[in-house]
């Protein structure tokens, strides 16, 4: 196929662009580097069968040539206040990546008559009140939270991607994806893994926000890469979970850190939560993954973080 990924230039993005390459597909990048890194993409600068555009997708796209297949990865994705990366830093670009983004990403799958898949994420759950979460379940969302241009922008995409699908008779998919960590997260990207492991690498003792019993979980990149993949060669159009359903609470996770690292600094506390809303659990129920896709993660936590860290310390110049 030739397939058009937006966000191309993003964690999740560029390892999606490398495993259609390896698959043997054809694939057009884009990315405006708002959030993205050229970093992430320069190992394919030369090869025949990946093409690269800048392009912002709140305005309107042309691809030349065919295209089989659109993914819409494209959207800021940190939640790390302190950063001109994160989302609550760069609010209006956020909601036009989920609302325009995705009507334009729509519109050139309907005029290529391609299959679409949209990048969709477990915060559209909110602070959820069912756990684990299904795909059922409708969320518990503040819609004018501190976080709330992420979550409304990935349900308002949600909703115009079904209505394309139930309107045009669009072939869509909707992969919602829990916490997802590997090699080119961004340093500064603000979530927990990468946050212990610099502070691990540096030396320091861990920060962990109030009592370290709110949970995550999390899966390894390369996993969820093969989900989404599987998801796109499905006929599935309801939205599907992705995620490791291993909860782990934050508290346990820093020791994990530490002892991977051999950081002796140990464990801070401070009071309250850093991102405000912050959701104290966060847990996929992947039963339809499983029976729909024949999909579950692979990679144990302790092996994904031993796969991660030489990243980490090859971009901290350590």
């Amino acid at each position: 196929m030739r397939i058009l990924v937006t966000g191309a230039a993003g964690f999740l993005g560029s390892h999606l662009c490398d495993y259609l390459l390896q698959q043997g597909h054809e694939v057009i990048g884009m990315d405006n580097f708002i959030t993205g890194s050229p970093d992430n993409l320069a190992h394919l600068a030369g090869n025949p069968r990946f093409l690269f555009i800048r392009h912002d997708v709140s305005n309107f796209i042309f691809v030349p040539g065919k295209v089989d297949a659109v993914l819409h990865f494209a959207s800021p994705a940190s939640p790390n206040p302190n950063s001109p990366y994160g989302y609550t830093n760069l609010p209006i670009q956020t909601m036009k990546a989920g609302a325009l983004g995705t009507h334009n990403t729509l519109g050139v799958a309907r005029a290529h008559n391609a299959r679409y898949l949209l990048a969709s994420t477990s915060e559209i759950y909110g602070d959820p009140l069912e756990h684990p979460q299904k795909e059922s379940y409708w969320g518990h969302v503040d819609p004018i939270g501190v976080r709330s241009v992420y979550d409304e922008a990935k349900r308002f995409a949600e909703a115009l991607t079904m209505a394309y699908h139930r309107y045009h008779g669009l072939d869509t998919r909707i992969v919602r994806i829990f916490n997802t960590y590997g090699p080119r997260m961004r340093l500064d990207d603000g979530r927990v893994v990468p946050n212990f492991i610099q502070q691990a690498l540096r030396g320091e003792p861990l920060t962990v926000y109030g009592d370290g019993t709110q949970t995550r979980s999390f899966c390894y990149v390369d996993d969820l890469i093969e989900g989404i993949y599987r998801l796109l060669l499905s006929d599935e159009h309801y939205p599907v979970n992705l995620g490791n359903p291993q909860e782990i609470t934050i508290l346990e996770f820093a020791e994990v850190i530490n002892r991977l690292t051999g950081n002796k600094a140990g464990i801070v506390f401070k009071p309250g939560s850093r991102l405000g809303d912050d959701p104290q659990r966060r847990q996929p129920d992947i039963t339809r993954a499983r029976q729909i896709l024949g999909w579950e993660p692979k990679t144990s936590l302790e092996e994904g973080i031993r796969l991660t860290i030489p990243y980490f310390r090859q971009k901290m110049g350590l």
